[in-house]
């Protein structure tokens, strides 16, 4: 069991009750909030009313939510790199190629097969834990939740945009200053497996600052403050500023200017977006300590940078 709480948003005001439980409690299906509502496990200032009574915003909701499971994947032994592990949260190191979720083309070998291996309980718990992802080629540090409480608590924070995440990537281009990007996210409207800026999409926030340049690339750190489908990448295609092996938002492979031997075998064997997740900071759900880990970036990016580095000492006079 575990017990829910949430406070119901002003602009709910009028919402029936069900309608209001599937916006404060994501993780569960609205086929069973309204069964947990029949079976008397939700409160409203104390106060058992039905579905289809209508709130004023402000009230205080309690859910005993009923732990039972909510997977069908398989729990497989695969290696987790564990960053850091307590009672409630697990912060995992991720590394490129590694699917998060089970999905089509990669029902197994995903970091929530493992998760389901190595936290048996987490069957009970909405997506094994995971309260958020990277994308399968981009590395980095992911947060895990261990209980459901944990679980609503980092879904809060995440909502409430608290989460600290901050990213280290490499561009194609030669950035002259950092920046904000505040440009709404949506599908693609001609290829559905791409993202794009658009008005109809939802509204993204990139902040970006440029930590090093070269001469046709550039390193930049980049802090989310929200967190949608390939939101870096899709930003820094949208400002002609695409990241270093993403042929999904840069196009056509180019083999810039003033380029060393050394260099153009790197860039034509980085099967990847340069992206790692290089830092994540919370509010641990049981103690309220906030707490911060940072990571270094792999191998491949180091190589990619130590590349660049030597081609610009070079003489292309």
């Amino acid at each position: 069991m575990a017990i829910l709480t949430a406070e119901v948003p002003l602009e709910l005001a009028g919402k029936r009750l069900d309608q209001v439980l599937v916006v404060v409690f994501p993780d569960y299906s609205r086929n069973k909030l309204q069964t947990w509502i029949k079976a008397l496990r939700v409160t409203v200032d104390g106060v058992q009313i039905k579905a289809k009574d209508r709130l004023d915003g402000g009230e205080t909701i309690v859910l005993d939510a009923e732990a039972e499971e909510v997977t069908e994947y398989l729990a497989e032994d695969i290696p987790l790199d564990i960053i850091y592990e307590d009672d409630d949260i697990l912060i995992v190191n991720k590394p490129a190629g590694f699917v998060v979720h089970p999905g089509a083309g990669n029902w197994t070998g995903t970091l929530q097969n493992a998760l389901l291996f190595h936290l048996p309980d987490a069957v009970t718990i909405p997506r094994s834990g995971i309260v958020h992802r990277i994308d399968k080629d981009t590395s980095g540090l992911l947060m895990v939740a261990k209980t459901l409480a944990a679980h609503h608590s980092l879904i809060e924070q995440l909502q409430a945009r608290e989460i600290h995440r901050e990213y280290l990537a490499v561009t194609i281009g030669r950035m002259t200053g950092g920046g904000t990007l505040d440009e709404p996210i949506g599908r693609h409207p001609t290829d559905r497996k791409k993202f794009a800026v658009n008005d109809s999409g939802k509204r993204a926030i990139t902040h970006y600052r440029v930590l090093e340049r070269f001469l046709r690339n550039t390193l930049i750190q980049v802090k989310l403050e929200t967190g949608r489908t390939h939101q870096i990448r899709v930003h820094m295609a949208h400002i002609k500023m695409p990241l270093v092996g993403d042929p999904m938002y840069s196009g056509r492979f180019q083999m810039p200017k003033d380029c060393g031997v050394k260099l153009e075998t790197i860039l034509r064997n980085f099967k990847r977006q340069a992206l790692h997740a290089e830092k994540l900071g919370l509010m641990h759900p049981r103690t309220g300590e906030y707490m911060e880990w940072e990571l270094p970036m792999p191998e491949d990016m180091q190589a990619l940078l130590l590349a660049l580095r030597n081609n610009d000492a070079l003489d292309h006079s």
